[in-house]
């Protein structure tokens, strides 16, 4: 089912900030617990992970409220990419359909920046991301596959 879920940048304190949320509003981390950069596969086309980021947190998600999903992730200066306020939100649409993903990705972009273009990703969905022309930083993620 199509959702909609809020996605938090930290440096380096994304851990420390989910936890303390957990300890807010209870229950448990999706799928038993973070997934950390040391845990991704490889990639020709990616720069070697510094020592120091493998324990930092790719992606997290805990239920608030029953209803929403609150989900981060570390990002910080080795990576290219600084924390600003402004850049520590996006707003995460999970649509049904490839289909939909598209014409959402193309709406919100126009007169945007493209930030990464849609493309399958290694963890199975089809992901991308772009900031519209207000400003406000979306992030796309289809599980529905080809």
């Amino acid at each position: 089912m199509a959702s909609v879920s809020t996605y938090l940048n930290f440096n380096r304190k994304t851990e420390e900030a989910f936890n303390f949320y957990k300890s807010v509003f209870g229950g448990e981390f999706f799928g038993g617990g973070p997934m950390r950069y040391g845990d991704i596969p490889p990639q020709e086309d990616m720069p070697p992970l510094a020592e120091e980021d493998k324990n930092l947190i790719m992606h997290i998600e805990l239920r608030v409220l029953g209803v929403h999903t609150l989900m981060g992730t570390d990002v910080c200066d080795t990576m290219g990419y600084t924390v600003n306020f402004g850049n520590n939100v996006n707003i995460n649409l999970q649509p049904d359909t490839r289909e939909e993903t598209d014409k959402l990705f193309a709406g919100l972009s126009e007169g945007g920046v493209v930030t990464m273009e849609l493309q399958d990703m290694f963890w199975g969905d089809y992901y991308g991301s772009c900031t519209d022309k207000f400003g406000v930083q979306w992030m796309f993620n289809c599980g529905e596959k080809k």
